[in-house]
């Protein structure tokens, strides 16, 4: 059997954001689509300096130590090509942008990138500026010790001098507190001007006794990892609060410049600001072109047109949804299907006055959750309410901070997971009187409980009261009240739920195995699994083990994929797919042929290190026949998908699908097939 290789993380992610890329580049697209999955791709890149690249520039800075400087640089050591990766990326950005902003100007939009302003809207800019702008303006010397960059805001370097003056001045960009862009119409044409330019071009009306001889942009980028200690004697939400202040002060990663400044400033602002370690990195004259998302342009010829979200209509409106639930398992897929019944669930237990006790977990919280106004007013209407607040959702722990506040304020109770384990599951569950008896339905997802990703996250959310189920899910909060690790695997004895950290790992070996017996045996036996990323050893050398055995293995990856198909003597039964489109693919879903009698289950797990060991994850199976076809019929349409989805070669590549017959993109079947399904209770 040979040795089983492994693609690298960070290099597979790397990838998936080029395919991110590919979509700005696709002339079928709406403009502004376009012009959407550039700041998509921005924004990705953002978060990869943020969080992985510091890991890169640790592991670089060690193998130096260790080995010969010939070695330092083998295939192993994935900083290089990573830093080569993404320089041929932001090419390739560059040059899609200027492909784009002459289309925009076909429609009588101007976004103005690195243009002079026209002289019939100098004047609007310019009282803008004196009205609006200098109220944030705050410029610092460089050598004052007041200025530290904040991580990922924008910054000008000024170079600038009376007589014989010379100073060097850093001058604060505020698109977080101003929007980036500001319109002027005039005579028919839109004009589209950047913050950046608006000060730019009014640097002799701020700085009247100088005169600017050079004005360059940049920004750094800070690792944006916490280190959570278990050992905590305080309150865990103070000490998190302390470390998000500390992230704005983290390890620079990056130095994004404007390409023209100056050696001579360039090495004067790194010195100044210790910026040696951090990736020196040419950009364009405008950065956090993630703000292109928020482009001031609402022009539906030019967008693509929304798909509403289907109403459930196994729901009937005049029966309370509890009881509906009682009667048979229900399911959403948002956004294709209204988020209007999850948060119905949550809004009738939160009134009826049979509704006990009402539990959840929450991970990433709407920044004004009805979800979480609806457990507030449950709880002041005398309800035994529990929140499991995962306040270590990276980048939503101020916004899970806030929300647990409020909550606490109304007389729920908040608990914490233990610092160095995160609660990712997306569970709840409702206890309500009936007749002298407690009686159970729950809510198991595979996305958060948050009606905003919920517009544009495609997911899974099962509605259901199976007894067995309901036992566990109220086991599993007991569990999670306490705030603990698990001290053994046995601690709590789960039978239908797949639990991280305690059954979860086990069991999916266990049903890879059982394929790989009947493989064996000369009997069927296939795997279909969908997820966002595949990146744990174990799990993938099983995959890698059935594949030898003949087992037949779908994977629908969006993301990090470190399974290496189609290699042969290894993983010639397996075949990787990705899919790009409108919507960010985000369901786990996992099925098991088991000799014709389908084990279907979803939840909230990716195979990562993160999500099997240091995580409360939860995957759930689908009893109910007509669901189980439902999950089915979208997965084979999914796999059916010849226009956004890829196949990835063994070189992780994005590889089209050629095909000569009926073009297939599965979000719009997938819409298509629940707006005209029909459900009959």
């Amino acid at each position: 059997m040979p040795e089983f290789k492994f693609f690298d993380r960070d290099i597979s992610w790397l990838l998936f954001n080029g395919r991110v890329l590919q979509e700005a580049r696709h002339e079928t697209l709406p403009l502004l689509e376009r012009i959407k999955f550039l700041s998509i791709f921005s924004s990705n890149l953002d978060e990869f300096y943020r969080v992985r690249m510091p890991f890169l520039l640790a592991k670089n800075h060690v193998e130096k130590k260790d080995k010969p400087t010939a070695d330092s640089q083998k295939p192993d050591n994935q900083l290089l090509p990573a830093q080569q990766l993404i320089a041929g990326q932001l090419q390739m950005f560059g040059e899609t942008l200027k492909e784009l902003l002459p289309l925009l100007s076909q429609h009588q939009i101007y976004l103005l990138y690195g243009d002079e302003f026209p002289e019939g809207i100098k004047a609007i800019v310019t009282d803008y500026l004196f009205t609006q702008v200098m109220a944030f303006l705050q410029p610092k010397d460089l050598d004052s010790e007041q200025f530290f960059p904040e991580n990922n805001k924008l910054y000008f370097l000024l170079n600038m001098q009376r007589q014989e003056i010379h100073r060097t001045v850093m001058l604060n960009i505020p698109s977080d507190q101003l929007p980036r862009f500001f319109t002027v119409s005039v005579d028919a044409r839109l004009y589209i001007v950047f913050l950046d330019d608006i000060i730019r071009h009014n640097l002799g009306l701020i700085f009247k006794d100088y005169t600017i001889t050079g004005c360059y942009s940049f920004k750094i980028t800070r690792d944006a990892a916490i280190d959570f200690k278990d050992e905590y004697g305080g309150d865990y939400s103070k000490q998190i609060e302390k470390l998000i202040l500390k992230r704005d002060a983290g390890l620079a990663t990056r130095f994004l410049y404007q390409p023209e400044m100056p050696l001579h400033s360039l090495e004067l602002i790194r010195n100044k600001l210790n910026l040696s370690s951090a990736s020196l990195v040419e950009g364009g004259i405008y950065h956090n072109l993630k703000d292109l998302a928020e482009l001031p342009v609402h022009r539906e010829d030019l967008s693509i047109l929304n798909w509403p979200g289907v109403k459930l209509l196994a729901v009937r409106q005049q029966h309370s949804l509890f009881n509906q639930v009682l009667e048979k398992d229900l399911i959403i897929h948002p956004p294709y299907q209204s988020y209007g019944t999850v948060l119905r669930f949550f809004n009738e237990a939160a009134v009826d006055e049979n509704v006990e006790e009402i539990s959840v977990t929450l991970y990433r919280v709407a920044s004004d959750s009805k979800i979480v106004n609806a457990l507030i007013s449950a709880a002041k209407n005398g309800k035994k309410v529990l929140v499991i607040v995962e306040l270590k959702a990276r980048f939503d722990e101020a916004n899970n901070i806030k929300w647990a506040k409020k909550m606490k304020e109304a007389g729920i109770r908040i608990v914490y997971s233990a610092m160095a384990l995160k609660v990712h599951a997306k569970i709840a569950l409702i206890k309500k009187r009936k007749a002298n008896r407690i009686i159970y339905a729950g809510l198991l997802g595979t996305g958060n409980f948050n009606e905003t990703t919920a517009s544009f996250y495609t997911d899974h959310v099962l509605m259901t009261a199976h007894r067995g189920i309901m036992r566990e899910l109220d086991l599993l909060f007991i569990f999670l009240s306490k705030g603990k690790k698990a001290s053994t695997p046995d601690l709590v004895k789960f039978e239908y739920l797949l639990v991280s950290g305690f059954n979860l790992l086990e069991q999916f070996l266990g049903l890879i195995d059982r394929e790989i017996n009947a493989a064996k045996k000369g009997l069927p036996a296939n795997i279909t699994i969908k997820m966002n990323n595949l990146e744990e050893k174990v799990l993938i050398s099983r995959l890698y083990e059935a594949s030898q055995a003949g087992v037949k293995i779908v994977l629908i990856i969006r993301g990090i994929c470190c399974l290496i198909p189609g290699a042969k003597g290894m993983s010639e039964n397996i075949t990787v797919r990705r899919i790009v489109d409108r919507y960010l693919e985000h369901g786990r879903v996992f099925i098991f042929h088991n000799q014709g009698k389908e084990e279907i289950y979803l939840g909230s797990a990716d195979w990562m290190d993160r999500n099997i060991y240091r995580r409360i994850e939860v995957c759930f199976p689908v009893y109910d026949p007509k669901i189980r076809k439902e999950i089915r019929e979208i997965i084979d349409l999914q796999l059916q998908d010849n226009v956004q989805a890829i196949m990835l070669d063994q070189e992780l590549q994005n590889i089209p699908i050629k095909t000569s017959g009926i073009s297939v993109q599965s979000q719009r079947e997938i819409y298509l097939l629940l707006k005209n399904k029909t459900h009959e209770l």
